[in-house]
């Protein structure tokens, strides 16, 4: 029997969405279930572009359809940007291989200064891209900078016809050789600082746009890309001074979300291979999976990905929530690209560790998943700088509450618009989060989760006594052991307010919260280690450590859940 927590190919049939989103979704998985396993597995190891997959997208009108704002999609039904169905695309890419996701992604990472920007020509003509299948390409990181976009070298030069001419180079910009437009980032030459910046929509076909390769060994286009005195016309000015600057980052708000869901997909599959395997391995007269720590392996993998689930799950409602006056998903969207994808990289460790030499084998899904899920970390910005950020919100999401609406469930069809008018890229220290605490208040009677709220509790103690003084404040190796403490706090807030509204069993819940109570421990360790922490701060740290509550019949629940994954899904040879 399925396990109704993981996605499975085999009965996948998402009934909360409209009947052309449940359709579109179907028959994705359709598409790659009938090119099958040793097809999908060969393209990868061959380094195939990717073009039947994009024509069949291109066929479906899948990307018009999930990419393409209502505003923008001339009437036509169905077309929206809806971030419950996005994210359950990319479950779906993920599952199959990062290579279809990032196509997608970095589609997605290009559309987004069109759709912010006034130039309604270019957002015409975006649309109409979409309709015919073209991908789009995301234009700001440089090979000298990375993406510091206050150091770009793509120069726009003044032309005599009211335009620019721009020269200068891009590096790691995926579908570069094939987008039909290329969000690009400049400056211009005759303006000073950040009134000079500049967006503006290229043609990858154009004589003077220059594809010079593709950066990395993969399917994945990652390309390195010239432009040589490339004609910008005004009706290609897609944002300029502030205005450029603030879509940049907005524009990689809307994209890093869709890593946490690509890492959950990629999880999924090799979870299947991993513990099927396992189930009918025979070692000493006994299959793998009867060694506790065996046991102990797969079921913390598993509860880690449930928790990655329900956590996503929650987050894109506070997405499809946010306006002007409720901007706690600036929070909640570093933590599913930082926090659900490490949580990833554990869950592939656990099972390899588990399933060892089995996961280099080159006709397995899960060779390639333990090389994909290393990168969804390292995409649109590193754990460190996502952690960086989320510091920015702890004094005010622990200590400083402020009453806000209750946020629903959001399943229903609408257009997530306010994506595309966020408005200026600063502001993180007044943004304001509804009290944390009743979501574990609704679960005190499950023993891990009142072992966790006493951790929780310890940090806001840390944060108004033991805080990093002005000094401390410059360390950032000291900050980021708080950064960890503080999102786990946050990780589980959310993975509680979805278990409520799912009736998520208990016994898992229970499980889940004793692999964060170590996890805690282990972060205040890290801490009390490091080499400014005062003594103070060590004292805290020792403080804080919890064992979890430890049940063994509810373990061994917990086991059976996951031992019956055995056999449920292997991908269609």
């Amino acid at each position: 029997m399925a396990d109704s927590l993981l996605f499975n190919p085999r009965t996948y049939d998402p009934q909360h969405f409209d009947p052309e989103t449940r359709r579109l979704l179907r028959a994705t998985v359709d598409w790659f279930e009938e090119r099958g396993k040793r097809r999908l597995i060969e393209d990868y190891r061959t380094r195939a572009w990717l073009g039947d997959f994009l024509a069949f997208c291109a066929k479906e009108g899948l990307f018009a359809t999930f990419l393409t704002p209502s505003a923008e999609a001339g009437g036509q039904a169905g077309k929206r940007w809806d971030t419950a169905r996005i994210a359950a695309l990319n479950e779906i890419f993920g599952f199959y291989g990062l290579d279809y996701w990032y196509a997608w992604q970095v589609t997605i990472l290009g559309l987004g200064p069109v759709w912010q920007s006034d130039n309604a020509a270019a957002r015409a003509r975006a649309a109409e891209l979409l309709s015919q299948g073209e991908v789009f390409a995301f234009g700001l990181s440089e090979k000298t900078h990375g993406a510091d976009i206050y150091s770009t070298d793509m120069l726009l030069e003044p032309s005599a016809d009211g335009g620019f001419r721009a020269t200068g180079s891009k590096y790691y910009i995926g579908n570069g050789n094939a987008a039909g437009l290329v969000s690009v980032f400049g400056r211009r030459t005759d303006v000073e600082g950040p009134d000079g910046y500049v967006f503006f929509a290229a043609d990858s076909r154009h004589p003077a746009y220059h594809l010079v390769k593709n950066v990395v060994d993969s399917s994945k286009y990652v390309s390195e890309f010239r432009l040589e005195d490339y004609p910008v016309a005004a009706d290609d000015v897609l944002h300029t001074g502030r205005a450029a600057f603030d879509a940049a980052l907005n524009t990689v708000n809307v994209g890093k979300f869709n890593l946490c869901t690509a890492s959950i997909g990629i999880c999924e599959h090799a979870m299947y291979e991993a513990v099927t395997h396992a189930s009918n391995r025979i070692l000493y007269g006994r299959p793998v999976t009867a060694f506790p720590h065996v046991r102990r392996e797969l079921a913390d993998a598993y509860v880690r990905l449930v928790g990655m689930k329900l956590f996503s799950d929650r987050a894109v409602d506070y997405f499809r929530t946010a306006g002007p006056d409720d901007r706690r998903y600036l929070l909640f969207n570093p933590m599913t690209k930082m926090k659900v994808t490490t949580e990833g990289e554990k869950v592939i460790d656990l099972m390899w560790d588990v399933i060892a030499a089995k996961g280099f084998e080159k006709d397995n899904y899960f060779a390639q998943a333990a090389v994909e899920i290393r990168g969804l970390p390292k995409l649109e910005g590193t754990v460190h700088v996502n952690l960086a950020l989320i510091l920015k919100f702890m004094r005010n999401h622990l200590l400083d509450p402020v009453d806000h609406p209750a946020v629903p469930t959001r399943l229903d069809a609408a257009d997530d618009e306010f994506l595309f008018r966020q408005g200026p890229a600063r502001g993180l220290g007044s943004v304001r989060f509804h009290d944390w605490r009743p979501a574990f208040d609704a679960f005190a009677a499950v023993p891990n989760v009142a072992r966790f709220r006493e951790q929780a509790d310890a940090l806001c103690e840390f944060v108004t006594t033991a805080a990093p003084d002005e000094q401390q404040s410059r360390d950032l190796d000291l900050l980021l052991a708080v950064g960890q403490l503080f999102a786990l706090v946050v990780h589980g807030q959310l993975i509680l307010e979805q278990a409520r509204l799912t009736g998520l069993d208990e016994d898992v819940l229970d499980e889940l919260f004793a692999v964060l109570v170590r996890d805690f421990s282990a972060h205040a360790v890290e801490l009390h280690g490091k080499d400014s922490a005062t003594e103070q701060q060590q004292a805290w740290a020792l403080g804080a450590l919890r064992r979890p509550v430890v049940d063994e019949a509810r373990s061994a629940r917990v086991w059976e859940r996951v031992e019956a994954l055995s056999g449920t899904y292997e991908m269609a040879p």
